[in-house]
Parts: C-alpha cells; structure tokens; sequence
C-alpha cells in the first residue's frame, strides 16, 4: 500500500462525511489490493490473516456505510451472492463463472455499443 494510495482514501473519507479510522482504511486498502470482487467474509479473512483484529459484524457495517457514500459498489449474482469492489468511473460488466462463483470484470466496446441500442 503505497502512502499516495492511503492519502487518496482518507481524503475520500472525509470528502464524503466519514472519519477516517483504522476499519475504514483497512476495508478500503484489501478491496484495493487487487485481488477483484470480494465478499465481506473474504474481506474479513483478508484482515484477519494481516493481523487487523476486526468483527465479521464490523466489516459488513463498514462496506455498508462505504458502499452508502459511494466508495464501494456491491454486486448482487443469482444465488444471492454479493460481492464488493471499489467503485470507478465508467460502465463495466461482470462474468459470472456458475461452478466456483468467481467474479471477472470486463468491458467491451462492442457489447456497450449493444446494449445501447437494446436499451432504446
């Protein structure tokens, strides 16, 4: 985690009505890490595995209010499967895969293009 990258969150942070604290910043810097859509328990594995001594209950509460301010987007699969991912700009899509439940973003010119038209 470079300091840049910690700056960026703590001035969204308070940009956007939340304090900065130490499950803020943690929740924000796994799901920044790259390792692409996690779900909160991931997340909490995640944190538990660095050492970070945080509630299950904690984590769910804090991509709640992330996800309430715009910070992080949650996606919702078939099965009830959510996920979460830091929210950027622009439209992508997701692939699904049906047998682990792995989540892969992608976008396509061609496909938005598509989808465009349908949507008119």
């Amino acid at each position: 985690m470079t300091e840049a990258f910690e700056m960026t969150q703590s001035d969204e942070l308070r940009t956007r009505g939340l304090k900065v604290t130490l499950p803020r910043t943690k929740v924000l810097e796994v799901l920044g890490d790259g390792r692409g859509h996690m779900s909160a328990d991931e997340v909490h594995r995640c944190l538990v595995l660095q050492g970070v001594e945080i509630g299950l209950a904690t984590v769910y509460r804090v991509l709640s209010q992330l996800e309430q301010v715009g910070l992080v987007q949650r996606q919702t699969f078939e099965a009830g499967h959510a996920v979460y991912e830091l929210a950027r700009e622009g439209h992508h899509d997701h692939l699904v895969c049906v047998g682990c439940g792995r989540v892969e973003e992608f976008h396509d010119t061609q496909i938005e293009v598509l989808q465009q038209r349908v949507a008119q």
